[in-house]
């Protein structure tokens, strides 16, 4: 089949043709965003999911459905090494900039704040660097944002934003992607801002996105945020919308899948958003013509696992050490010794014996892997892979 004519997008964060399984979250942010229009209160929200869910083309959507609104957005990825005070301020410079200018003298001072906060060091000994600012020509406010205190810093600062966006009868949405990795200051930070302004009814939300464990991760920084935020799970799609994000783009260019290959695509991706893309394209590429049959999808299926071997697992899989690769095999094989699927949980002392060694031992590689997010814990003593069918393919690879 006509390779330029290939519908299927598995790129990192890519939109889809077909956004197929995602309607009750579309659905539930738009009463969100009616609601606070209307200044009702409202929770900020919170996507949790595996890797390859979609939950940053979900994140992307509904931030589209704000701007749609008239909203003010911004967004920025957490890092691990990395202080939210810059990456937020460039995203928080963006959402004032859409929001429009009723008055130069409000927006100035708005942006002075921003700039306040994204230059100031935290610790007893803070202070301005003036030597950055995320494009913002307005000075910084002196006395505001500015404390060193991230949590103090924060509230003051989407206090000012919000107070701008409520005197333009407008929202405000900031959008963070990979949320677990926020510090634990940062996360601390901010569920107290967004505790402070749904108090204050301020028109801001929060739209975070991150690995299963998040929930846990904010819970552990405040109590409160259990009832802060609205949590969804994004998972793998069901049957009918797995089928429709194969098919529907097929039709739009004049193609078709067979029942039996939409049954073997199903069983091979299981459902999960990026392999549904990653298999579709090779898949396409490789039929001779439509309908695709239950052939074409076995004569692709080996190309498509190659190239999410190379793409998808291979390139987390290298950034393990040696030992911390022996620790992600250990777990492959206990998961399957115990009667685990590859995105179940095991026990930590499990992979230890699988391992002979002493569970205390084993910590820093544990520890290094959640670091760069190749697994994760959901509760004491139980981890998990983030990137669902690993241990499959670390079994593959022998």
């Amino acid at each position: 089949m006509d390779p330029i004519r290939n519908p299927y997008a598995p790129g990192a964060g890519q939109r889809p043709p077909e956004l197929a399984g995602r309607n009750e979250q579309l659905e539930q942010f738009n009463v969100v965003l009616e609601r606070v229009a209307r200044g009702r209160p409202e929770r900020s929200l919170v996507l949790t999911g595996l890797r390859g869910v979609g939950k940053t083309v979900l994140l992307n959507t509904l931030r589209s459905a704000a701007v749609r609104k008239g909203w003010g957005t911004g967004k920025m990825e957490a890092r691990p090494d990395q202080s939210l005070r810059r990456p937020l301020s460039s995203a928080l410079h963006q959402a004032v900039r859409e929001l429009g200018h009723p008055s130069a003298d409000d927006v100035d001072h708005v942006l002075g704040v921003i700039r306040s906060f994204a230059q100031r060091e935290a610790g007893p000994n803070a202070k301005l660097r003036e030597q950055w600012s995320p494009g913002i020509e307005a000075p910084a406010v002196r006395g505001r944002a500015d404390s060193g205190d991230v949590e103090i810093d924060l509230v003051e600062l989407l206090t000012d934003v919000g107070g701008l966006a409520a005197d333009v009868g407008k929202g405000v949405g900031v959008f963070i992607d990979e949320m677990q990795d926020l510090g634990p200051d940062d996360v601390s930070a901010m569920c107290a801002a967004c505790h402070e302004i749904s108090q204050s009814g301020l028109p801001v939300i929060v739209v975070g996105a991150g690995l299963p464990h998040l929930p846990a991760v904010l819970s552990a920084s405040k109590s409160y945020s259990e009832r802060l935020f609205s949590y969804q799970r994004i998972d793998r799609l069901e049957r009918d919308a797995a089928d429709r994000a194969l098919a529907a783009p097929a039709s739009e260019e004049e193609a078709e899948f067979e029942a039996a290959a939409l049954d073997e695509m199903y069983s091979a991706t299981g459902g999960y958003p990026y392999f549904i893309q990653a298999y579709g394209k090779t898949v396409w590429d490789q039929a001779p013509r439509s309908p695709i049959t239950i052939e074409d999808v076995k004569v692709a299926a080996p190309e498509a696992e190659r190239e999410l071997a190379v793409g998808f697992f291979g390139s987390r899989y290298e950034r393990a050490t040696p030992a911390e690769r022996d620790y992600l095999r250990a777990m492959a094989d206990a998961a399957v010794e115990l009667g685990a699927d590859d995105i179940g949980t095991v026990a930590t002392a499990d992979v230890a014996t699988f391992l002979n060694k002493k569970p205390q031992s084993l910590s820093p590689a544990r520890d290094a892997l959640m670091k760069k997010g190749l697994i994760y814990s959901g509760e004491r003593g139980r981890i998990a892979f983030t990137v669902p069918h690993f241990g499959r393919y670390l079994r593959q690879q022998g």
